[in-house]
């Protein structure tokens, strides 16, 4: 190459360098105008919530002293004012926000907040797929703890993965929840109930109760597995139909367990469900027998069984609740969500 063709390569790529700074100067100005607005915004939503909820204070005590005419006026303004915390939520998706104790404890305070809603999407699907990944794996790990290597060490390795993954989803779920996710209730707290039966599991020293338990629990690990399977694509083809709807927010779950808009293959899912739900029980009244034997030293039996014990309840009583509201909606409108 000649002296002349470096020359006029250098002037190209010196005149695309300035090109780039200017670019790039536009894009810091841009920037603190979006940082000046989002700054804004939550201010603005602050000042709105606390509006609202003095606003709803006098509301409450003015029902004491109005009319009929009075009260039907102060409960339209009441469901205005949760119309607008509802929408207030789906703003604050797309602001960024101080991340909660959890997040905060793990993270640190870094920005989880993802601004668009291609990188919603996309994380939420990421998520997804490492999940029926993650499922896939813990099954076959399941097995072959179970029926070809009887080894502490294989045991340990697959007691530690299920606390890692059991981690894993807490912190992805926390991040998909400041970005606007609907993640509430019993699904909040069921994956750190898990987590905290992982790690008891792994720290289980080798002995005659843990082997007496050791069939039984990887057993158990494998139908969990099944159902988890079962449920992820029963779900994600709910969500996927009423998206298309535009009836469900981009970032909602598909979940191990009831929501209000899953109703269509749910009779299929409801024996395996209830199974599984009794199959933990059935482990809480194992350990519990256990925990009382004269040989049992160890106090993880005990703390397992009241565990297994709480995951029963949980899912037991959060299936009825959902199940029980679903029977009791019109048949009509539901045939019409799904």
């Amino acid at each position: 190459m000649s002296l002349q063709r470096c020359q006029t390569d250098w002037e190209e790529i010196d005149q695309e360098y300035q090109q780039l700074q200017e670019t790039h100067k536009v894009y810091r100005q841009k920037l603190d105008e979006l940082t000046n607005l989002q700054a804004t915004c939550s201010s603005a939503i602050s000042k709105q919530r606390k509006g609202l909820k003095d606003l709803g204070h006098s509301l409450c005590k003015c029902t004491k002293t109005s009319d009929e005419k009075e009260t039907e006026l102060i409960k339209d303004i009441q469901m205005q004012i949760k119309d607008k915390e509802n929408f207030f939520f789906d703003m604050e998706a797309y602001l960024p926000k101080k991340n909660g104790l959890y997040l905060n404890l793990v993270l640190g305070n870094v920005n989880v907040t993802l601004l668009s809603n291609q990188a919603k999407f996309a994380y939420k699907d990421e998520y997804e797929k490492f999940k029926l990944f993650m499922t896939i794996i813990l099954m076959f790990g399941a097995i072959t703890c179970l029926f070809l290597l009887n080894y502490r060490v294989t045991d340990e390795i697959f007691n530690f993965l299920l606390v890692w993954y059991y981690c894993t989803l807490t912190i992805r779920e926390s991040i998909l929840m400041s970005n606007g996710s609907r993640i509430k209730g019993w699904w909040v707290s069921h994956h750190y109930v898990s987590t905290f039966l992982s790690g008891v599991m792994l720290t289980w020293p080798e002995g005659s109760m843990y082997q007496m338990f050791r069939s039984q629990f990887l057993a158990f690990s494998i139908y969990q597995s099944f159902v988890h399977f079962l449920q992820y694509y029963y779900q994600s083809g709910c969500l996927y139909r009423l998206r298309a709807l535009g009836e469900r927010n981009q970032l909602d779950l598909t979940v191990e367990g009831f929501q209000s808009w899953m109703w269509r293959g749910l009779t299929f899912l409801l024996p395996f469900l209830f199974f599984g739900h009794f199959w933990q029980l059935y482990n809480a009244m194992t350990l519990f027998r256990l925990a009382g034997h004269e040989d049992c030293k160890e106090w993880q039996v005990f703390m397992l069984a009241l565990t297994f014990l709480v995951l029963f309840l949980g899912n037991f009583l959060t299936t009825l609740k959902v199940v029980h509201q679903k029977i009791q909606e019109n048949p009509e409108k539901v045939q019409k969500q799904e």
